[in-house]
């Protein structure tokens, strides 16, 4: 892959508010960026040099997009893997692939995949209706977490199944969708592994942050973990050896559940900057969405060191109309530009510098 120069046009699938703050990145390191998406009035469309209004499925628009960039990349993982394919025909460099996105995409070839190389995760099984599940539950040991197998996020698509009568609601929460049943397990604590590899294959991770989510959305991440270092250096090595795997390029996050025993079993991948990583540009030399923009150009990929220890909290819904009164003098916002709060939706976030890096 050849060095995509500054000046040169990056492209964006997704408006949201990671394509907006990988806009922000690009932009300092002196490139223009298209965004692709749908919506009129999306937080990156307001942020870019042009906005391309049009649906995943428009393939004429969608060439046009691409032959306009001189790459393009992603802000979540729900884009059509046909779009992504529409985009590679043209010959312009996508990053990440189709293969990191049509893996993510469904959680059951996602658990498959990573336990194919490796990497363990909790037990579970497929559900294709909601016969399937009795005889789940069962084998999993009568309490159980189903998810559908697409879609799903912040919580949403899930429901607790702790006995046989809990069935019938479940399934009809989840939509009566297909979905995989996980056994229900006791984790100490919850951590995420951001890696960034290149398109030579070079990689770099993040120091792992300790997440809490509150009804399913993330709350807060925490950088150091408080996890012995060990125990970080394997989440790292599996978070590698996974964009290795699917020949990633940009930035991946990995969670993991932590049992008390220290032993890591992995929750899900997001092929893309992500919620955990947002306290990275503050408090590392380089932030998650400046190492995602030099990975997808081919440049080297900057230092990693987190020189602060770091909280990350979230503002969600009505938190995110936050008044400048409020914040500490120490307090680094972030706000999304969205138009309007609603319950469970994430306005922007707060990263705390606490204290400068000791270990």
């Amino acid at each position: 892959m050849s060095l995509i120069a500054p000046g040169s046009v990056i492209g964006i699938l997704g408006g949201g508010q990671l394509g907006r703050m990988l806009a922000n990145g690009a932009q300092r390191l002196g490139f223009d960026v298209d965004i692709y998406c749908p919506e009129e009035d999306a937080p990156a469309t307001r942020v870019c040099r042009r906005h391309w209004k049009g649906a995943y499925a428009d393939a004429a628009l969608l060439t046009e997009f691409a032959r306009a960039c001189d790459v393009v990349s992603l802000e979540f993982e729900n884009i059509p893997v046909a779009a992504v394919e529409i985009i590679e025909a043209t010959g312009t460099p996508l990053h990440p692939g189709a293969k990191s996105l049509a893996v993510s995409q469904d959680r059951g070839e996602e658990k498959a995949f990573l336990n194919s190389i490796g990497i363990a995760t909790a037990e579970y099984r497929l559900i294709d209706s909601d016969a399937d599940i009795a005889p789940a539950l069962a084998a999993l040991g009568g309490k159980a977490l189903l998810k559908t197998r697409r879609e799903g996020y912040d919580g949403k698509g899930q429901a607790w199944i702790r006995s046989p009568d809990d069935v019938a609601g479940a399934w009809e929460r989840v939509g009566g969708a297909p979905c995989v049943l996980e056994a229900a397990i006791s984790f100490e604590r919850e951590i995420s592994v951001l890696v960034a590899r290149s398109s030579t294959g070079e990689t770099a991770t993040w120091a792992p942050p300790h997440n809490v989510h509150l009804d399913g959305i993330l709350a807060t991440s925490t950088a150091p973990s408080g996890l012995p270092l060990e125990i970080e250096h394997d989440a790292r090595e599996q978070a590698i050896m996974l964009v290795d795997a699917l020949g990633h390029v940009g930035v991946l996050a990995l969670e993991f559940f932590v049992l008390p025993d220290g032993t890591l079993l992995a929750n899900e991948f997001a092929p893309r900057v992500h919620n955990s990583g947002h306290w990275t540009p503050e408090a590392c030399r380089t932030g998650q969405f400046e190492q995602h923009i030099r990975a997808i150009c081919g440049w080297p990929l900057g230092d990693t060191l987190r020189m602060f220890d770091a909280e990350m909290v979230n503002l969600i819904g009505e938190a995110g109309l936050i008044a400048p009164s409020h914040l500490e003098p120490g307090d680094v916002l972030t706000l999304y530009g969205k138009r309007d709060a609603r319950p469970g939706r994430k306005m922007g976030h707060i990263t705390r510098l606490l204290a400068p890096r000791k270990d």
